[in-house]
């Protein structure tokens, strides 16, 4: 499977506010036991993951997730960017994924950031 599909599925999925569709999607590109992780929860498998999605629309109705990049992969592992934006269209947070790829070319594991990271503060 070639990952900017899989990732179009997963974003799609994000985006999908029925819970029917949005498994379908999930199935297309989420591995059997993948695993999610951002800041503000977790999921283990497709069906949690497409709850906290659901989470994720009914705390910010007509919110988005847009991918601001392809992915930059080696072996099992990549990472791409990503936004949120509102309703209104305005880029609420920027955030990257990091994962990895199961054998069949699922996504296996995503952990998530938002924002850019701190500055340094000192030696």
């Amino acid at each position: 499977m070639d990952l900017q599909h899989v990732l179009a599925s997963y974003a799609a999925a994000w985006n999908e506010t029925d819970p029917e569709k949005r498994l379908r999607l999930l199935e297309r590109c989420w591995s059997d036991g993948g695993q999610y992780s951002d800041p503000a929860g977790t999921a283990d498998g497709r069906e949690q993951l497409s709850a906290y999605i659901g989470e994720f629309h009914a705390r910010m109705p007509g919110a988005r997730i847009e991918l601001v990049s392809g992915a930059s992969q080696h072996n099992s592992r990549f990472y791409f960017k990503w936004q949120l934006i509102t309703g209104d269209g305005i880029v609420k947070i920027d955030g990257v994924d990091f994962g990895t790829v199961s054998a069949d070319g699922r996504l296996q594991e995503i952990v998530g950031f938002f924002g850019a990271p701190p500055e340094l503060t000192g030696p």
